[in-house]
């Protein structure tokens, strides 16, 4: 079973920055980020393959987000900057393990079969 830990979240005001991170218990392949905001569906953020190659981004979010891993320590990243209030969500980090394919990343919530508690990020105006 695939344990995943998230930090990072908390408050910053408009145009500031966080930076969030999910550690996996074992090694996983394609990873991504998901957000809920209040009365709204799970949507999708950043996604990236094991290999760092295959990266995608929500429209909303190009240019202000990094996602990024480090495989030795089994943690993902997530570079939020330029932080607006609609970015106000619990942020959930997602992780697959039966692709065993390096080079996926996948954007679709359904594609992944381990999910963290989730963590609050709220952008002030």
């Amino acid at each position: 079973q695939v344990q995943l830990v998230e930090s990072g979240g908390g408050l910053v005001q408009a145009g500031g920055s966080l930076r969030l991170s999910c550690a996996a218990s074992v090694r996983t392949f394609s990873m991504g980020w998901f957000r809920q905001a209040p009365g709204k569906e799970r949507e999708f953020v950043a996604a990236i393959s094991w290999s760092g190659g295959g990266i995608f981004y929500a429209e909303s979010v190009k240019g202000r987000f990094t996602i990024s891993r480090d495989n030795t320590k089994n943690t993902m990243y997530l570079q939020m900057n330029s932080l607006k209030p609609e970015d106000t969500a619990v942020y959930y980090c997602a992780a697959e393990s039966k692709s065993r394919n390096p080079l996926f990343a996948y954007t679709r919530a359904f594609e992944y079969d381990y999910w963290g508690q989730g963590t609050q990020v709220t952008v002030s105006s």
